[in-house]
């Protein structure tokens, strides 16, 4: 490890034991598998980890989280949390995650008072400061701790740290929450959350990494599926673009289309600017 990103993480340690306890919101991702690492590491049992379980989240990832906690040793408390009875939040307006953040972390700050721990951490990084996150505004109003930004970390940073320290995430795929595949002001649904959860899951199956299914309309959606630039060509092949569509026609949608410009993040924030 050299000095700069051993500096980093020993700035991150202090800020952790400066908690005296935690509540690490995880939800299995790069970011939150680190953090949650460093929190054990740096306050031991004082480190438990939250996770929402929702139809924003995939059951995969719920799973992985629970599989990480138990090899780890850090006690884990998992809240079913029904996301679209929350206020605003299945009409999908553009400040949905703001709407949606605010009470999945006051229901993790409630849970860390009953469980007698200090604060609640989230696994944000530098890099998230630059694309629309509603969400974050939620997260300072309440007081929950950014320590991974505090400390200065980016996400490569992240990965390289997760790497030397041997974490099954360190070359994980990025997945936002589901409801980020539907754009805004178009109804939130189970059945539409079910299909991109199914979808991407298809794909992730096939040997894609790093993709997204996003969903266009109501009554017959649209499915447009982002790749990275590399795997294109693959999925043009005939046969594979041919069983591609079948599955996903079988999965509900009416029409499957592949984005020209690829996969990126926040691809439905573009008509925002």
């Amino acid at each position: 490890m050299d000095d700069g990103l051993r500096s980093k993480y020993e700035r991150l340690l202090d800020i952790l034991k400066g908690y005296g306890s935690v509540a690490v919101a995880f939800s299995s991702g790069v970011d939150s598998t680190f953090l949650l690492h460093a929190a054990k590491e740096a306050l031991g049992e004082k480190a438990v980890a939250l996770t929402a379980s929702s139809c924003f989240v995939p059951k995969r990832e719920v799973l992985e989280a629970r599989e990480f906690c138990e090899k780890i040793g850090v006690k884990h408390l998992v809240a079913d949390v029904d996301v679209l009875a929350i206020d605003g939040v299945a009409e999908n307006p553009k400040d949905r995650c703001y709407l949606c953040k605010k009470a999945l972390f006051q229901g993790f700050l409630d849970t860390a008072e009953r469980e007698g721990l200090s604060a609640v951490a989230e696994g944000s990084n530098v890099d998230d400061e630059g694309d629309y996150r509603p969400g974050m505004k939620a997260i300072a109003e309440l007081g929950v701790k950014s320590p991974l930004r505090e400390a200065g970390l980016k996400k490569q940073e992240i990965r390289d740290l997760s790497k030397e320290f041997e974490l099954p995430t360190w070359n994980k795929p990025s997945f936002a929450c589901l409801a980020s595949r539907i754009p805004y002001g178009e109804i939130l649904t189970n059945e539409k959350l079910r299909m991109v959860e199914e979808a991407e899951e298809y794909l992730l199956n096939k040997g894609f990494k790093q993709f997204r299914v996003r969903v266009h309309g109501d009554g017959a959606p649209l499915a447009r599926i982002e790749l990275l630039p590399e795997d294109i060509d693959r999925a043009m092949d005939l046969s594979v673009r041919e069983e591609i569509n079948d599955k996903l026609h079988g999965m509900g949608f009416a029409y499957v289309a592949l984005d020209l410009k690829g996969y990126r993040t926040g691809s439905l924030n573009e008509v925002l600017k």
